[in-house]
């Protein structure tokens, strides 16, 4: 059994919200075992009381470009943070973002590193970055990067009011035939935030947290224990149709899925990104 330290009980209560109490009495039901302990949080229904206290909010902005290259082409976008709007919506600090991510392209990048490690006009990305810090006069770093290929690459941007620049970036690649419907995929992705895009894409230990979530849950409820599997495969095909992209309902007709999208025009998605503002990794 793992000790359960106050390092444990940061670790889960930033990423659950639950009250310390909450967080100490599921660690020590799963006997230190971080996941084990989410698994229970979430089962219980325990509610997120002070969710990520303490946490800086984090500014920043967007940059998107698509590039053609060997019959395909490839969506890139960068997000760069700062610690205020004010900073973020300034010309210069758009106009840096996207020199980052133009240093980005050139080299091809697939992650954060990637990127930190791109040559620069003078030095490396992360030297750029830290000499930018100096100019703005505020912490500017790297938030997400993602690069994703296709047939056709469709790039959505959004933005919160006409001042400032995006804050949420969805990219699709689709097949050919796909494109008809790309744009209106990539509206879905920036609003409704699938985390994967088709069902056999989710990871098997996910698939296996929710279903035990979902029974232990039933079981709490005191649902009769023989129609218990038949009501957690229904918990199941819930989240699937809330994180899986192909399986949500179309925003704009609900009557409809966004992979009933892609059937119409006899094309498909290949893969998708969303970055959003301050969405990632803590500092």
């Amino acid at each position: 059994m793992a000790a359960i330290t106050a390092a444990l009980i940061k670790q889960v209560r930033e990423e659950t919200g639950a009250g310390m109490m909450d967080v100490k009495k599921a660690l020590t039901e799963a006997e230190g075992d971080v996941a084990r302990a989410k698994e229970i949080i979430r089962a219980k229904g325990i509610q997120a009381a002070g969710k990520r206290e303490g946490r800086k909010a984090q500014e920043g902005t967007i940059a998107s470009k698509v590039v053609d290259a060997n019959g395909e082409q490839t969506g890139y976008a960068l997000e760069l943070n700062s610690e205020t709007d004010f900073v973020a919506k300034t010309p210069k600090f758009v106009e840096f973002t996207d020199q980052v991510l133009d240093y980005a392209i050139a080299a091809n990048a697939n992650s954060v590193d990637d990127v930190l490690g791109a040559a620069a006009e003078n030095g490396t990305v992360k030297e750029a970055v830290e000499e930018a810090a100096a100019l703005f006069g505020e912490h500017v770093k790297i938030g997400q990067f993602a690069q994703i290929s296709g047939p056709h690459v469709e790039v959505y941007a959004h933005k919160k009011s006409v001042e400032l620049p995006p804050s949420i970036v969805a990219m699709i690649a689709t097949d050919e035939a796909g494109a008809a419907v790309a744009h209106e995929a990539a509206l879905q992705i920036s609003a409704m935030g699938a985390q994967w895009l088709s069902r056999e894409d989710v990871p098997s230990d996910i698939v296996e947290s929710e279903r035990r979530v979902a029974t232990e849950k039933s079981l709490a409820e005191g649902k009769p224990e023989k129609i218990v599997p038949k009501i957690v495969e229904g918990r199941l095909n819930a989240f699937f149709k809330e994180t899986v992209l192909l399986e949500q309902s179309y925003v704009k007709d609900p009557s409809k899925t966004v992979g009933d999208l892609f059937k119409e025009v006899g094309g498909k998605a290949v893969a998708f990104a969303r970055i959003e503002v301050g969405k990632g990794s803590a500092e």
